[in-house]
C-alpha cells in the first residue's frame, strides 16, 4: 500500500490488556493508519465500528461485553468492514468459529510489527476484493449471484496469479491492474481476468 492510500485507512482496536492495546495503537499509527476508536470490551468494539465505520477493526478473542467472535459477527452482519482476530490460542475450532463470523484472518499472541503490518495489508486486500466481486454480482438474481461469484473469485484469483508470476506484481497490484481495466473498459471483472488469463491483456 502507498502511504497516502495507507493514511486513509481507519482502525478500531478492541483489546482488554492496556498495553498490548497501546502497543497496536502505536504500530498503527507509526505505520500511517488512522486510529478512530479503541476499547477494552467487545460490545464497546461494534458500536464504535457502527459509528466511525472504520476500514479495519482489530479484535481481541477474549474480551468482557462480547468476545472477539461474537463483536466480529456483529460487525460483519450490518457493515462491509474488514476484521481482524488477536488470540493467544490456536485451536482449529476457534479459527474456524472465526471464519464463520466473517472474520478475515487471525494472528495469534505475541506478534511482532513485522507480523502485524503483513496481515492487516493482506486482509485489507482480501476483503475489498471480495467487496468489489459482491458489488459486480449484486444486480443479479440470488441463486446466479452466488454461482457468479464463485465464477469470478476463481478466475481472478488465476489472473492475479498470472500477473504476479510474469509481470512481477504482488497480489494488491494484480488486482488493481484487473479492477482498473474493467472499469476503463465499462467491462466484469470476470471478463477482464479472463483476458489476462488468455495473455490477451497484460499490464
Amino acid at each position: 500500500m502507498s502511504g497516502p492510500e495507507r493514511a486513509a485507512t481507519r482502525v478500531v482496536i478492541a483489546e482488554d490488556e492496556a498495553i498490548i492495546r497501546l502497543d497496536l495503537k502505536e504500530i498503527l499509527v507509526s505505520a500511517g493508519y488512522d486510529v478512530v476508536g479503541e476499547t477494552g470490551r467487545g460490545d464497546e468494539a461494534v458500536a464504535l465500528v457502527a459509528e466511525h465505520q472504520p476500514d479495519l477493526a482489530i479484535l481481541d478473542i477474549k474480551m468482557p461485553g462480547l468476545d472477539g467472535i461474537r463483536a466480529a459477527r456483529e460487525i460483519t452482519a450490518h457493515q462491509q468492514v474488514a476484521v481482524l482476530v488477536l488470540t493467544a490460542f490456536s485451536q482449529r475450532d476457534l479459527i474456524e468459529d472465526a471464519r464463520d463470523a466473517g472474520v478475515a484472518a487471525y494472528l495469534v499472541k505475541p506478534f511482532r510489527r513485522n507480523e502485524l503490518l503483513p496481515a492487516i495489508e493482506g486482509v485489507l486486500a482480501r476483503c475489498r476484493q471480495e467487496w468489489a466481486i459482491e458489488a459486480e454480482v449484486a444486480d443479479d438474481a440470488p441463486e446466479q449471484a452466488a454461482e457468479d461469484k464463485i465464477a469470478t473469485r476463481r478466475v481472478v484469483e488465476a489472473a492475479k496469479a498470472r500477473l504476479m508470476e510474469d509481470h512481477d506484481l504482488d497480489e494488491g497490484e494484480a488486482f488493481a491492474f484487473i479492477q482498473r481495466s474493467a472499469m476503463a473498459n465499462r467491462a466484469k471483472m470476470r471478463d477482464v481476468a479472463r483476458q489476462v488469463v488468455d495473455g490477451t491483456l497484460a499490464p
